[in-house]
């Protein structure tokens, strides 16, 4: 302090004060009541009584150490409890008097430890839920989550949209997809626990699972290690760079100023559009990196699960709790599905049948439908009144004007008519390739109040197979041909 105040005869009070090794407003104070600490009053006390002396020692400590986890509020609340005239007041200086108490007697707290990362060893893996963005295709919520990759050197970065939960073929594609547009696999691959994957499987299929992990990791010459289940941390490299990517993809919808894609196609390309922009950023230590990856093998692995299904007399099979349709002639065949996230797969033998789009179970665990009237249009034009309590009724009407023009038919006519015309309607949109332009026709007369007319459709859209005119061909007699073999003129 007088090393101070012999700075102040030629400094200012900032000056001063850095020179003797005080704050600025520690210097202000001094110059303001130059007099010796020892030459000071004692320190005010307490100028009220402490309204925890009572019962901090005695209560509220033997609960933080019975329970080291509790709450501060918690203890707050059940001190209310105890003590009804406490002051509600005191609850941020119990707080304040809590956190200090353990600063100096709690318990030991669990270290992170940063590590030294080399470019070229460490790829993560981790799914990341994005229903709460209120992303629509086509007008109708999209319930998915993204796969989501990235190299802990460089930052390197793939998302790609999954649309049911956690599972094996997801994080097989996303992850196979990652590698292929990276050029290159690191030396070990970080996942979580699979745990999301492993849900409601027996030991046999979790044993298969993993080791069909094992041996994806295994293709691309990548050691397979995971974090302790329930410790996210262990993750951190990607955990943390979900919330990034989910704020860049927050930010682009609304720059977009709409939600609502055309298709799931559209949605994908968005994603990696932003994907793409993240990655210019860090484009020369990605660059670097890649130097250090080891090299792609030839081909990919497989990325689908391989069931057999049986075709049953309803023409469709069940798997996995959703119902699919496919063409009668199948009935009674076994084939072969590649189960992808996004479709299956159907082969008989080695042949590939088709592909349908992949349903998933509803979330109440009833079953799902994917479902295509065309498979079954020419059984239902023999049976039109199964349409009435068809148990799939609703996701045979491919378009939302057809399901409406049905109620509207059984509303005004009687079901067996009712059921007729709708058959005859659908068999119209198959036979004649007109699903789309029927569907608008068939809205115009819905917003008319009026019933469709099969008649004027029917000639609308194409003449009657039957009504065809008959083609004759009248065919030269064969004597004379004859004429070519004698090179006689004709």
């Amino acid at each position: 302090m007088r090393f101070f105040m012999k700075l102040r005869q030629t400094n200012g009070i900032a000056a001063a004060s850095a020179k003797a090794g005080f704050s600025t407003a520690t210097g202000y104070r001094i110059a303001q009541t130059p007099v010796l600490p020892s030459q000071r009053a004692k320190t005010r006390e307490r100028r009220r009584p402490d309204p925890l002396a009572e019962i901090f020692e005695h209560e509220i400590v033997p609960l933080l150490k019975a329970a080291p986890g509790l709450r501060a509020v918690a203890v707050f609340e059940e001190m209310r409890r105890r003590h009804p005239d406490l002051d509600p007041g005191v609850r941020r200086t119990m707080e304040r008097r809590i956190r200090s108490w353990r600063a100096l007697h709690g318990p030991e707290q669990e270290v992170i430890f940063r590590q030294i990362h080399e470019p070229g060893r460490l790829g993560l893996s981790d799914f990341t839920d994005m229903g709460d963005l209120g992303v629509l295709v086509a007008g109708q919520p999209l319930d998915h989550r993204l796969y989501h990759f990235r190299l802990m050197w460089s930052g390197f970065e793939h998302a790609h949209v999954i649309l049911g939960g956690e599972s094996y073929v997801a994080l097989a594609e996303g992850l196979q997809n990652a590698l292929w547009a990276l050029g290159g696999a690191p030396t070990e691959h970080r996942s979580d626990s699979l745990s999301a994957a492993f849900r409601n499987l027996d030991a046999e299929a979790r044993a298969d699972l993993t080791t069909r992990y094992d041996a994806l990791c295994g293709h691309y010459g990548m050691t397979p290690t995971r974090n302790n289940r329930g410790i996210a941390h262990e993750n951190g490299g990607i955990e943390s760079a979900h919330g990034h990517l989910k704020a860049a993809v927050r930010d682009a919808l609304l720059l977009r100023a709409s939600r609502d894609f055309d298709d799931l196609a559209a949605y994908r390309r968005f994603i990696d559009e932003i994907v793409a922009a993240k990655n210019r950023r860090s484009g020369a230590r990605i660059d670097a990196e890649r130097a250090a990856l080891q090299p792609l093998p030839d081909r990919r692995t497989s990325d689908y699960e391989e069931v057999i299904v049986t075709v049953t007399s309803t023409s469709s099979f069940t798997l996995r709790k959703v119902f699919y349709t496919v063409p009668s002639r199948l009935i009674g065949h076994r084939l072969r599905v590649r189960l992808y996230d996004d479709r299956l797969d159907l082969f008989i033998g080695g042949t590939h049948l088709m592909t349908l789009a992949r349903g998933r179970s509803k979330s109440n665990g009833a079953h799902g439908h994917v479902v295509d009237y065309r498979h079954v249009i020419h059984s239902l034009r023999r049976k039109p009144m199964a349409l009435m309590k068809l148990v799939y009724r609703d996701q045979l009407f491919p378009r939302e004007a057809y399901a409406r023009t049905f109620e509207r038919l059984v509303e005004a006519l009687s079901e067996r008519v009712a059921c007729r015309m709708m058959v005859e309607l659908l068999a119209m949109a198959h036979e004649r390739a007109c699903e789309a332009e029927l569907a608008d026709l068939l809205g115009t007369d819905l917003a008319a109040g009026r019933l469709p007319d099969i008649a004027a459709l029917r000639e609308r859209f194409a003449p009657n197979p039957a009504a065809l005119p008959e083609v004759v061909i009248q065919l030269a007699p064969l004597s004379t041909y004859d004429v070519l073999l004698t090179g006689e003129a004709a």
